[in-house]
This record gives C-alpha cells, structure tokens and sequence, in this order.
C-alpha cells in the first residue's frame, strides 16, 4: 500500500482525507501517461456510484484528463465490474471507478483499472501519489491537443447485454428479491434479472446520493431476509455501493456468505470438470466450516491476504478458475477480472437450476463455526498491531484456542481500523478473546477518540 492509495483504491471522506484537488491531480497523471508520454491521446472510461460526491469527483477527473490531453469517457452511475469490463472489452488505456464500496456516503474512493480491467500496479500507483506530491511534473496540453469528454452510457448498456447472455437458462416463475443498497446496481440489476424471465421484487433501489448502504444492501442483509420471508421468495440477492460484491439469502432466510458460494459453485465446477487444479482460492478470513466441507468434497485450497486484489493475483499466476472473499467478492476468471455482484448472482442461480435444488440444500454441507470480527479505530494501524503487549495478548489467545479455533488480527487496507476475528466452538468464546485482545488495544492508548 501507498501512501494514498490502500488494497482497493485511494479512500477516505470527501473534500477531508481525499479531495477535489486530488482526482483533477489523478486525472492529470493519468491523460499524460496513458497518452502524451506514449505519444498518443489517452482514452479513459469513468464510472460512478451514487454518492452526492462522485459527481465532483467525476467533474474534477475529468477536468484533469482533458487538461493533459485525455478524451474522458463517462458511464454515469454504473458499477466497478462494469467498468472492468468496459475497459477491457472496447480498448480503453485504463478505467476509473469513483466509490467508497460499502462506506457510508460522507466517503467515498477512486478505484484504478488498467487495460484489462485489473486493478492497477502498484508501480504505477506510487507513480500516481508521487505527482500528487509533486515529485513529477506533467504539461498541460494545449489547443487542439485539449481532451473532451464523451457521453459513453453505451458502455453500461453493453454490459447489461453481456450479463444477460450470461445465463444459460431462463429464470421463469422463478421469485428474486435483489436490495441494491441504493448503490450503482439499482439502474442494473433489476433489468438482468427481468430480461431472464424472473419475478424481480426490489428494495433500496431510490438512492438521493446520501441513502447508499444506510441501513440496506449487503452489509445490512437483515432487511433482506426478511423481505425473503415475508414474500416466499426463492431466493435473494444483496450488493454493495459499487456492486462488486453479492451475499445472498435462501427461500428460508438463512444468509449465503460468500464461503457458501465458493462451495457451491465450486462443487459444481468439479462435478462439470471445469475446475482448474481442483482448487478454489480464499482469504485467511474464510471460515473453518468451509475448509471441512471443501475436504469432504476432496477440493483442495489455496489462502492469500485479504483482498479480492490478493486472490486475483493467485488466480492470475496460478490459473485458478475461483476465488473469493466471505464478504461476497467472487472472482470468476473466465468472465471477469473482478468481483461482480450481480454475476455473481447470476451463477448462483445456475447452478440453482441446473441442479433443480433451493439454495438452502445446496449450502447446507457448510456448517460455520462461530466467529466474532470486531473493528477497533485506532491512532496508528503498525503501532497498535505492532505493540509487545498487543502482541503478547494475541499469542496467548491462541495458545489458549489450540486446535478448537483460532485468532487473527490484521490492518483494514482502507480505514483506520484493526480488525480482531476468533473463531472457536462458541459465540460466548470468541467474545471473550476478541474483548480481551481489545481491552489492550484500548489500555496502550492506542484507541482514537
């Protein structure tokens, strides 16, 4: 991580942590090296979520590509993987996301792709921060060498098709409900799932730049099971701000985490034949339940960092076909560079009726073990995680769990936060350790506020 930029974007509240000034100064790097530098003009694709925000930010990248000599392409409100596609798929020198994924609306983040709809490199990420700071100058374009915008809705509209086109079989009669967390997939997802002959029902699909992930969408997915419930619905579908995620939940109201659907299609690509290596790639944050159920169904395994970043670069050196995170990012490498929520859903309900199983049996065999994750805001990430006494209390924790569970602390890669997990045979035991670590935190002064 840069100095700016964490595992998934530069992030923080606008016009405070990240400004105007630093999208028209990411604008400007960019339209010079993806173009004058290369002796070209520089094509770039924007899309945006639905934060009151991403429209300055949107303006103010767009003033920094033109200004280099940079033709900005705009998508509108849209979602990060249909800006990974859109970048890949019609030749774009590199694509910009604006959005705080799941944060509240007083956040939000600039997501950088390249050509192939990747997360940027670092290399050319510290290139980004070092002319921020103003180690690199870059020349303003001039006369006819000035970019201009492009309205490129068409870009949206053409992943809507490739989405649809997805799906090998028709959803008729089928009930979907879909919270769209008042997020960039509200102008989406309801449209897929309609073209493929479902019953959509929709919540959380009225954003007013100030409602997205307020008490919906995937990091609120109680909404969702009750709305299930009440509507004996088949099945349902959440997603975050900028939908590169998906949680789902069966025709019981249970919730499908991300773990489940690494199970379940997994299984269903080794059934199939179509899982490279027999693996599937996770995060050390997986849960134990899913690691029995994969070795009882002889799937092997691989664990990276955290980060949809971390398990794409495994897939991507490795060949790996699946992989993912237990909030819900899902990497398909066949059909994308990214996670995609409403792909993602879309597969889930595949192998739905290829196997003509509710979701509630086809997520069965993964029996989760309790597991506490509790998020600590503290003055400074390495000085908190790296302090003896903290040190000390995590060790303890596990030479207490031993085999029967396990602890983890790690830094967010986009907040100012330590996130302390343990999992053991019971909630009250996880409590238990997760506050006593904690309590350290919070005794060493570490804590903010």
């Amino acid at each position: 991580m840069g100095k700016y930029f964490g595992t998934d974007g530069f992030r923080g509240e606008a016009n405070k942590n990240l400004n105007y000034e630093h999208a028209v100064k990411i604008g400007r790097f960019l339209g010079w090296y993806y173009g004058v530098r290369l002796g070209k003009k520089a094509k770039v694709v924007i899309g945006k979520d639905t934060r009151r925000s991403s429209y300055m930010f949107e303006y103010a990248l767009c003033t920094g590509l033109m200004a280099s000599g940079a033709d900005a392409y705009i998508m509108h409100v849209t979602t990060t993987p249909s800006v990974s596609y859109i970048a890949r798929v019609d030749d774009f020198d590199c694509g910009i996301m604006i959005s705080a994924s799941h944060n509240p609306y007083y956040d939000n983040g600039i997501k950088l792709l390249n050509s192939n709809g990747e997360k940027m490199d670092e290399e050319t990420i510290l290139m980004v921060e070092d002319y921020i700071d103003g180690k690199i100058e870059v020349p303003l374009a001039e006369r006819d060498a000035i970019g201009r915008t492009v309205d490129y809705v068409a870009g949206r509209n053409r992943y809507i098709g490739y989405l649809i086109s997805m799906s090998k079989y028709s959803f008729k009669d089928k009930k979907v409900g879909l919270d769209c967390a008042n997020g960039a997939s509200w102008s989406i997802a309801k449209g897929v799932f309609d073209a493929l002959g479902a019953k959509t029902y929709v919540i959380n699909a009225d954003p007013d730049g100030y409602n997205i992930n307020t008490d919906c969408g995937s990091t609120h997915i109680e909404h969702l099971q009750k709305f299930v419930t009440e509507n004996r619905l088949d099945i349902g579908f959440a997603y975050d701000g900028d939908a590169d995620r998906c949680l789902a939940v069966d025709e019981k109201g249970n919730v499908v985490t991300g773990d489940h659907i690494l199970y379940i299609y997994g299984k269903y690509m080794k059934e199939r034949g179509k899982l490279i290596n027999n693996k599937v790639v996770t995060t050390i944050m997986s849960n134990f339940g899913l690691y029995k159920a994969l070795d009882k169904i002889g799937i092997e395994y691989d664990k990276t960092k955290v980060g949809d970043k971390y398990v794409y670069e495994n897939m991507v050196q490795t060949g790996n076909r699946i992989g993912g995170e237990q909030s819900g990012h899902i990497i398909f490498s066949k059909y994308a560079t990214t996670g995609d929520g409403i792909l993602t859903s879309l597969k889930l309900m595949e192998v739905m009726l290829a196997k003509e199983k509710p979701m509630s049996e086809l997520a069965a065999p993964v029996v989760f073990y309790p597991q506490v994750l509790k998020n600590v805001r503290v003055k400074s990430k390495p000085d908190a995680q790296n302090d003896p006494d903290v040190k000390a209390a995590v060790e303890s924790v596990a030479k207490e769990l031993g085999d029967t569970g396990r602890i983890l602390v790690r830094e967010s890669g986009t907040e100012p936060v330590i996130r302390v997990m343990v999992e053991a045979g019971s909630e009250e035991i996880c409590e238990k350790y997760v506050d006593s670590v904690i309590d350290v935190i919070r005794q060493k002064g570490h804590i903010e506020g």
